[in-house]
């Protein structure tokens, strides 16, 4: 036997003298470092995967991932998802502002994530979608038109830069008020963990830029008096303003009879439904048997109607209506160019459908009773004027409506404020000049303070009633002044004179500059290239309110 096998079977030996006690203090010995080895082996993983998750959970809140990774490119111009992600927030805040309460019409709800509610039941696509595509397209507008600014050298001017600069220093004043540290916090819980201020302030720079350029490309293009005329020729009609009155007969006002069914929801036979349409019809006619000359005597015939419930007594009035805004009902009636004021007929209002077999029905659903008052060719100048806006100070605001209304006191103390500027234009040398420099001074209308008030080649409707009123009085002659009242406040007035332009060609030029401003900037974003990216840090689960 060898040595090494006989020091084998020594230990064999002296393991068999073991007493059973000894045995089992020796098992138990191995399996608590069997569970401590495992224990620490498992907590190893634990602070290893805690690590990791740590700095995934760090570089998440720190928006790297966000500012690296490209979620579109456009062109030249790669695309982060934070820069995205300012484009997806504008065009979910654009929706949300314009509709606030009524989004839920349209089938979005603000109280739950955006990628969880189907926007178009026929593609599947969610609102995230939907905004998420706005984005896109609103990115890809924006850089076609910065790239053409800067290809043609085109720069913002000084006043369009410091409203950037002034529109970044409000950042650290909103931050404040909305209990944020910092405006880069404040832009985040906007935006999301990859803005930051130097981005937004990019991002703001571009939409500027593009829309400086749009305008400035607009307000480029000319067009001669040939042009013009061309255009006009086309169809003379469409820069004429129309007045006449209307009144409705609607044929479900005259329904009568009908079926209940145990919820209360009432049906009616084709009979019946026919019978509410002659009714109409006769009510209409005999309106017409009136034979009304004047907009009063259209009102007593229809005062003289048997009452019918939800209808109302008068007429409505339309006056100075373009005839792209004349309804189609009865536009061919009232551009005919045979028609005279205190012209009078009925005209039905129907509409058709198609059936599922592919067949068209047409309904009558009520008849317009329509008198005609005049028509104007616009061959009118558009006006210039100067103006110091005058506010109303102090005011109490409606809770409910957020509408604010002043006293009688309130109004005096700015109207007596209104004719102290007056008398003090009027005590110096009455020039345009001096007036601008009162405006400059002392009118807090933004639009035209710091151009000295003046408002060029205004067309009516464009201000208030009471100012546009005022403009276009065919008495006002050049150096008029005067004060006039508006929700605003007081504004104290001086009529430049006539434009040089009529009012018929600045709508002809408008729809010239439409048309080829349409065609300009269709033709630049199209020949824009755009390729998706990687846009899962895009906040598509984004919940707009959770209230």
């Amino acid at each position: 036997m060898s040595a090494s096998n006989k020091k084998k079977l020594r230990k064999e030996q002296e393991a068999e003298k073991l007493t059973e006690k000894q045995l089992s203090a020796q098992k138990e010995a191995k399996k608590t470092d069997r569970i401590t080895y495992g224990f620490v082996a498992l907590m190893a993983v634990i602070l290893v995967t805690a690590l990791i998750m740590g700095v995934s959970q760090l570089v998440r809140n720190s928006g790297v991932l966000e500012r690296k990774t490209v979620a579109l490119t456009v062109g030249e111009h790669e695309i982060s998802n934070a820069e995205l992600g300012y484009f997806y927030m504008d065009a979910v805040n654009t929706f949300t502002s314009q509709y606030g309460s009524y989004a839920a019409m349209f089938g979005l709800d603000t109280s739950k994530p955006l990628d969880e509610q189907v926007q178009n039941p026929e593609t599947g696509e969610t609102w995230a979608d939907s905004f998420l595509t706005s984005a896109r397209e609103n990115a890809k507008d924006t850089y076609a038109l910065v790239d053409a600014a800067n290809e043609e050298g085109f720069t913002l001017t000084e006043d369009q830069l410091a409203e950037i600069d002034t529109t970044i220093l409000n950042l650290e004043a909103y931050a404040k008020i909305y209990g944020y540290s910092d405006a880069n916090r404040y832009i985040k819980a906007i935006y999301g963990s990859g803005a930051t201020v130097d981005s937004y302030k990019a991002y703001v720079t571009h939409n500027t830029m593009a829309s400086a350029y749009y305008d400035a490309h607009s307000e480029s293009l000319t067009y001669t008096d040939e042009d013009i005329r061309a255009k006009d020729a086309e169809d003379p009609k469409a820069y004429s303003s129309y007045s006449y009155n209307t009144y409705y007969l609607s044929a479900s006002n005259f329904l009568e009879g009908g079926t209940e069914d145990e919820n209360g929801n009432k049906t009616y036979s084709d009979e019946e439904k026919q019978a509410s349409v002659d009714a109409a019809k006769a009510a209409a006619d005999s309106i017409l048997e009136g034979k009304p000359t004047t907009v009063a005597e259209l009102d007593a015939c229809i005062a003289a109607l048997p009452e019918r419930e939800n209808q109302s007594t008068a007429s409505q009035a339309y006056a100075d209506t373009l005839y792209s805004s004349v309804s189609s009902v009865y536009a061919d009636w009232v551009t005919d160019e045979a028609r005279k004021e205190g012209d009078v007929t009925v005209i039905a209002n129907t509409s058709t459908t198609t059936n599922e077999d592919g067949t068209e029905e047409t309904v009558t659903n009520g008849y317009y009773v329509v008198f005609y008052t005049g028509m104007s060719d616009n061959q009118f100048s558009l006006k210039n004027v100067r103006h110091i806006l005058v506010p109303f100070q102090g005011g109490t605001q409606d809770a409910a409506t957020g509408a604010t209304t002043y006293s009688d006191e309130e109004k005096a103390a700015a109207k007596t404020s209104a004719e102290d500027i007056l008398k003090e234009f009027e005590s110096g040398d009455k020039t345009e000049d001096s007036f601008a420099a009162l405006a400059k001074e002392k009118s807090t209308d933004p639009g035209s303070k710091d151009n000295g008030g003046l408002y060029e080649n205004v067309y009516p409707g464009q201000m208030v009633t009471a100012f546009n009123d005022w403009c276009f009085d065919e008495t006002r002659a050049a150096g008029d002044t005067g004060i006039v009242e508006t929700e605003y406040g007081y504004h104290v007035m001086y009529f430049v004179g006539d434009a040089d332009i009529t009012y018929r060609d600045y709508l002809i030029t408008n729809d010239l500059r439409t048309a080829e401003m349409e065609k300009w900037y269709t033709d630049l974003v199209d020949a824009m290239p755009m390729d998706l990216g990687d846009d899962r840090y895009i906040r598509k689960d984004l919940v707009v309110s959770a209230s």
